[in-house]
């Protein structure tokens, strides 16, 4: 088992810290980045996923980190931005010695980063990990932990939703709007129940038969169609990425009919410049990092001794953000996105400094 780490600024990304990982007898390979830590310690999840090649690998788990702390620094939480990649199919390697080599990886930084659940990891591999490592979060109810932060990740969604309504047709409310949901998973699926039970239309794909079959038997007035493309190009109100990243790109953002975008999806945008050609199209954008915290919010509370009737308080709260965004975009003249990252990257600088005022 060994680790190499470097303090220095890796690629010229602003990075504090990026951490190789190694384990060869249990397969464990996993990259652990600290973007950030002006505001505490670095909280992200660990994303499990056969990447074609390391740099793949280290490419996501950079871009990820630097999301996550502009994520926590908009969720008003005390702590900063990490992430972390584990290279490989989880089918086939995943097992207990290499979550718990993993582990010990993570309790080797001292508590400068905690991880989470993310995509190929669930709470159960949380309890693992957490039998080498007290710096997790995402852990289940019988440890004292979240659960399904998907829960908050959805309500979260809804209110910043709820705030983009508002902001394009005068009211915090999606009766009557036909939503399009791209990606029925644990997200989307309580995504949509609070959209009819605010008497939306709900308009959904998947490429999943299953969560298909999901929204037919259990909400058998949600029309489904084909696939994402279709759902683009549907007559919608409001568009909800809610799968994998990149769903505004080059190809959908012209045949977006949609006047509002608020997804869960992470890393929406495909490429810089995007942002630009959403709010030059008349597209609201409700910036994803700001809309999907919810779920952070939800294992962040977990510090303290998790509450879910504080987290989702907190998480409700994400309404109140996305319309300081809004109202901070038009007074600035810039797309909410660009706007989105200046109060974080402001909150990390304002909260940041206050380190410096040495503690006896």
């Amino acid at each position: 088992m060994g680790v190499f780490a470097s303090t220095e600024d890796p690629g010229s990304t602003g990075h504090e810290q990026v951490v190789f990982c190694q384990d060869k007898q249990s397969g464990l390979k996993a990259i652990i980045g600290i973007y950030s830590t002006a505001l505490g310690p670095a909280l992200g999840g660990t994303r499990f996923y056969p990447y074609a090649s390391e740099a793949d690998a280290l490419a996501d788990v950079l871009d990820l980190s630097r999301g996550m702390a502009y994520k926590n620094a908009l969720a008003g939480l005390d702590l900063g931005g990490g992430k972390a990649v584990i290279w490989g199919d989880p089918e086939q390697i995943k097992s207990e010695a290499l979550l718990r080599a993993y582990g010990r990886f993570v309790e080797s930084l001292a508590g400068r980063y905690y991880t989470a659940c993310d995509v190929g990891t669930y709470v159960a591999d949380m309890d693992v990990i957490a039998r080498e490592t007290k710096y997790v979060t995402g852990r289940s109810v019988e440890h004292g932990g979240a659960g399904d932060s998907s829960i908050l990740t959805a309500w979260g969604v809804f209110q910043g939703m709820r705030a983009a309504a508002e902001h394009v047709w005068g009211t915090p409310s999606l009766k009557g709007k036909r939503v399009g949901v791209a990606g029925l998973g644990k997200v989307g699926k309580y995504l949509t129940g609070h959209l009819l039970d605010d008497g939306a239309e709900v308009v959904a794909t998947d490429v999943n038969s299953k969560a298909l079959e999901w929204a037919r038997t259990t909400h058998p007035q949600v029309e489904l169609v084909d696939d994402a493309a279709a759902l683009v190009a549907a007559d919608i109100d409001v568009y909800a990425p809610c799968a994998l990243g990149g769903a505004l790109n080059d190809d959908t953002v012209p045949a977006l009919r949609a006047k509002v975008v608020a997804g869960a999806a992470n890393n929406q945008l495909a490429h810089a410049g995007i942002e630009k050609v959403l709010a030059d199209r008349g597209i609201l954008y409700a910036p994803d990092y700001v809309v999907n915290a919810g779920g952070v919010i939800q294992v962040a509370d977990e510090i303290e001794g998790f509450n879910f009737e504080r987290a989702k308080l907190r998480a409700t709260r994400i309404y109140d953000t996305t319309r300081e965004i809004l109202r901070l975009a038009d007074d600035e003249g810039v797309p909410p996105a660009v706007a989105a990252d200046r109060l974080a990257e402001r909150r990390m600088a304002e909260v940041g400094r206050l380190r410096m005022i040495h503690l006896r």
